[in-house]
C-alpha cells in the first residue's frame, strides 16, 4: 500500500528516536528494564555503524529515581518528581554510557527546557552543540531537565511529556526521520482499548483537522505520559519541519531496524515541509 514511502526510509541519515517510560520499565514494578534498554543500545549502535546519526530522547529519569530511592509508587508532588529526576537522571545516564561503552559507542547527555528553545541565543547554542556532537560521533540522549523545570512536569499527563520534545529537537537539527516508540502499535481511528471495531492507520499524508480531533490523551501506562494527541502534535511540528515521522510499539525494540529498512511497521507521516510554519510561534502559543 505505501511500499515506496516506506522503501525511502531506508535512506534517511539524520534520525531522532524517542523511547517512552512504559518501554523502558517493567509493567509490574516500574523498575528499569535493563535487558530492553540493551537491546535498545545494540540497535543504535548498529545504525551508527551504517553510517547514520542518532539523537536519542529517552524518558525514564523520573522512573529511575524512583528505583533508586525504593518508592514504589508515583510520585505526586512537583518537588517529589524534581527529585526523583534529579537521583535518576544520573542513574539512567549512568546505565547508558555504561551499555554503549559496551559497543565502542559515546553517550552525550543533553538536558533541554522549554526556555532553551524560546530564548534565541539558547536555541543558537543548543543547535550547534547537537552538530558537533553528531559531528564527533557521539550519540546525544536528551530528555526535559525535570530538575528545574516546573512548566511541563504538572502539565504532561496533558501535553504529551518527550513526544513534543523529540519533535522539537528533530525540527532544531533538520532530522529526516523521527520515530516515536510508545505503548500503541500506531495510529487508529479511535482507542483500540476501547473500542476492538477500531481501525488502523498506517500512512498519513496530511494531518487533518479531523485527525487531530481524533487525538485523545490516553494512556494505558502507569508510567507514561503522552497520549494519541500529544504524539498527533508531535507529528505537526515533524512533519512541517520536513521530517517523516513513525509512530510504532516499542515494546520490541528490533521494530527500530524494521522501520529504517522498509518494512511497515507502525504509523508513517509523510513530510511535507510547510514553510509557513514558525517552530517558535508554535512552542510559545501552543506548546
Amino acid at each position: 500500500m505505501n511500499a515506496t514511502e516506506r522503501e525511502e526510509l531506508k535512506d534517511k541519515k539524520r534520525i531522532v528516536i524517542k523511547i517512552g517510560s512504559s518501554s523502558l520499565t517493567h509493567a509490574y514494578t516500574g523498575d528499569l528494564n535493563l535487558m530492553k534498554i540493551e537491546k535498545l543500545v545494540r540497535v543504535i549502535s548498529d545504525l551508527k555503524g551504517q553510517g547514520k546519526q542518532v539523537v536519542l530522547v529517552s524518558s525514564g529519569a523520573i522512573a529511575a529515581g524512583r528505583q533508586a530511592l525504593g518508592h514504589h509508587t508515583r510520585p505526586v508532588t512537583i518537588s517529589e518528581k524534581q527529585a526523583f529526576a534529579a537521583v535518576g537522571q544520573a542513574r539512567l545516564m549512568m546505565v547508558y554510557q555504561k551499555l554503549f561503552a559496551e559497543y565502542n559507542q559515546i553517550a552525550a547527555q543533553v538536558l533541554l527546557t522549554k526556555n532553551t528553545m524560546v530564548n534565541d541565543s539558547s536555541r543558537y547554542n543548543a543547535q550547534n552543540t547537537f552538530d558537533e556532537l553528531l559531528k564527533l560521533g557521539t550519540i546525544p540522549i536528551v530528555n526535559e531537565n525535570d530538575t528545574v523545570s516546573t512548566s511541563e512536569i504538572p502539565l504532561v499527563d496533558n501535553f504529551g511529556d518527550n513526544d513534543r520534545l523529540s519533535a522539537i529537537v528533530a525540527a532544531l537539527i533538520g532530522a529526516d526521520l523521527l520515530i516515536l516508540l510508545s505503548d500503541i502499535d500506531g495510529l487508529y481511528s479511535d482507542d483500540p482499548r476501547q473500542n476492538p471495531k477500531a481501525e488502523f492507520i498506517g500512512l498519513v499524508k496530511e494531518i487533518t483537522p479531523k485527525l487531530l480531533d481524533m487525538g485523545k490523551s490516553t494512556s494505558g501506562s502507569d508510567v507514561g505520559t503522552g497520549g494519541m494527541a500529544a504524539k498527533l502534535a508531535a507529528a505537526r511540528i515533524a512533519t512541517d519541519s520536513g521530517s517523516d515521522m513513525v509512530i510504532a510499539n516499542g515494546d520490541q525494540v528490533e521494530v527500530i531496524e524494521q522501520i529504517v529498512t522498509g518494512e511497515e511497521k507502525g504509523t508513517l507521516f509523510l513530510a511535507h515541509s510547510n514553510h509557513d510554519f514558525d517552530l517558535m510561534d508554535y512552542i510559545n502559543h501552543e506548546y
